[in-house]
């Protein structure tokens, strides 16, 4: 789907149907005065008699067709006081649902409605614009790949926004064209989370990463079981021995000009791609949703993604880089056991008390890896890794952890203000290393289940050295989801959060 602007007014206003936000009880001349100057049927339509514009109405105006607007579909948002962004988000994604059902091709929003909802929930017109673009995308999406039989419905060819002013603000084009790129890397993620994982391994998940380098002109290395080996990651290799599967750790460096030599924003994600315990085995209900293990690598392959079709037009600050440590934890007769002692990158020793405990058995070697070959400027971890955060916090929430006061700040903020609700959480790391002490070894990997996020955290902490910048996101709970942005399935979640602390540099509220 193509993003168009037509500004102008609505004399130049044209499209299969424009979509109208309406608050609650408002008529056409509160709403749309201006969409109804172009459409002057509006005023009139009998329908209209009927359209509260509560929570979740939709309904469809129909005009004379020899119209350039013979459509207009009021979208509700309800009590203008209790209006928020995500009902917005959720109302935009329905609506181009809506249209796609109808096999309308072009789908154009009232700008001056979309500028009145702005008001309302207290940001600018280019944030407003961000949020419709990409919750039209993401409305939109479905993962059909293996259906015999897909929808006879195809997406609207393009989504226009309808303008009063004679000019587009650069600030406007700069907000959809940001959207169309979170847009790319959320599916990306989407598609990668959503493949079965005789399909995406850690071989084909490299794999992806390679492209999405080679078509961004960024760096690209991947590091094998020798590799592995060669550079003494013994608690990543466990993970992997009961696999088939080979392990991969995929690198993406992006450098845009002007920021060679300065020290980069590390990403590292936990790239599972099934998890069925290992040993330790999972219980059969649910098990098939561990293809989604690797959301947090998908969230940071997604962000490189989405950095690279930004490109030039907003290009970070400090050079990025992606690390995805993909790999599959089975149980055959080479698996990992209980008991089994491993000694990490960094040379800590970890007895391994519970096989299912392996994300941060990964996410440690990784950790250690990235500070031994870079100097970061700050180092960010994604990962599905605990239960425990998911009772902690309930579904769709992921924790954050971070000893930095103002990068859990932002961290928070960010993600609060872009849909991915987080929360901080403690890192009380006495406690959790007397929890994580081993009779024979540096520690275990896995403690009691109360407070477990934050014994698993505090684990990876334990390969973070002294000065570095870090913060942990714990998004267990946040990977798998339906709404009216998110078809039945992964979520993309960390995306948008990652990529702006990715363009940030810094500061990620200014």
């Amino acid at each position: 789907m193509d993003i168009r602007f037509q500004a102008g007014g609505p004399s130049r206003w044209k499209a299969d149907v424009v979509l109208s936000f309406v608050f609650e009880d408002e008529r056409v001349e509160q709403a749309c005065p201006e969409l109804a100057e172009r459409a002057p049927w509006l005023g009139i339509a009998p329908a209209w008699r009927d359209f509260r514009g509560h929570k979740g109405e939709f309904v469809m105006f129909y005009g004379p067709e020899a119209m350039e607007i013979s459509r207009v579909l009021g979208v509700g948002l309800g009590r203008a006081e209790k209006a928020d962004m995500t009902a917005f988000r959720y109302a935009v994604g329905t609506a181009l649902r809506r249209c796609r059902e109808y096999d309308l091709e072009t789908v154009g929003v009232d700008g001056c409605s979309l500028a009145r909802v702005a008001a309302r929930l207290g940001v600018d017109m280019a944030a407003i614009v961000r949020e419709t673009v990409l919750s039209a995308f993401l409305g939109l999406y479905r993962y059909d790949r293996w259906l015999s039989e897909k929808s006879s419905h195809a997406d609207p060819r393009w989504l226009g926004l309808l303008l009063e002013g004679e000019f587009v603000e650069n600030d406007v084009r700069a907000a959809a064209r940001m959207a169309e790129a979170e847009a790319s890397g959320i599916m990306l993620a989407r598609d990668a989370a959503n493949d079965p994982a005789n399909v995406m391994t850690p071989s084909a998940f490299a794999e992806k990463a390679r492209e999405v380098a080679a078509r961004h002109g960024m760096s690209f290395r991947v590091l094998g079981r020798e590799e592995l080996e060669a550079e003494g990651m013994g608690a990543y290799l466990a993970v992997a021995r009961g696999s088939a599967e080979e392990p991969r750790m995929a690198v993406v460096e992006y450098t845009p000009k002007g920021t060679e030599g300065l020290a980069p924003v590390i990403l590292v994600g936990k790239g599972l791609c099934f998890d069925s315990g290992g040993i330790s085995l999972k219980p059969a209900k649910g098990m098939e949703d561990m293809k989604g293990d690797m959301s947090g690598a998908a969230a940071v392959l997604g962000v490189m993604e989405a950095l690279g079709r930004l490109g030039a037009s907003a290009a970070p600050s400090r050079p990025v880089v992606g690390i995805m440590a993909c790999a599959e934890n089975m149980p055959d007769g080479h698996a990992a056991r209980p008991g089994d002692i491993v000694v990490a990158k960094n040379g800590k020793s970890i007895e391994i008390v519970n096989t299912d405990a392996e994300g941060r058995l990964v996410l440690a070697d990784a950790l250690a890896w990235a500070q031994e070959h870079y100097q970061p400027f700050r180092i960010l971890d994604i990962a599905t890794l605990t239960g425990a955060c998911a009772v902690a916090l309930g579904l769709g929430a992921a924790g954050v952890f971070s000893e930095d006061e103002t990068l859990a700040a932002e961290l928070c903020a960010a993600g609060t203000a872009l849909g991915e609700r987080n929360w901080r959480l403690p890192l009380w790391t006495s406690t959790s290393l007397e929890v994580l002490k081993s009779s024979c070894a540096d520690m275990v990997n896995s403690g009691r289940r109360e407070g477990g996020a934050v014994h698993a955290a505090v684990f990876l902490q334990q390969f973070i050295r002294e000065g570095v910048t870090w913060a942990h996101i714990d998004m267990a709970a946040a990977d798998m989801g339906e709404s009216p942005v998110n078809a039945k399935g992964a979520t993309g979640f960390g995306v948008r959060t990652l990529l702006c602390a990715a363009l940030s540099g810094g500061n990620m509220l200014q």
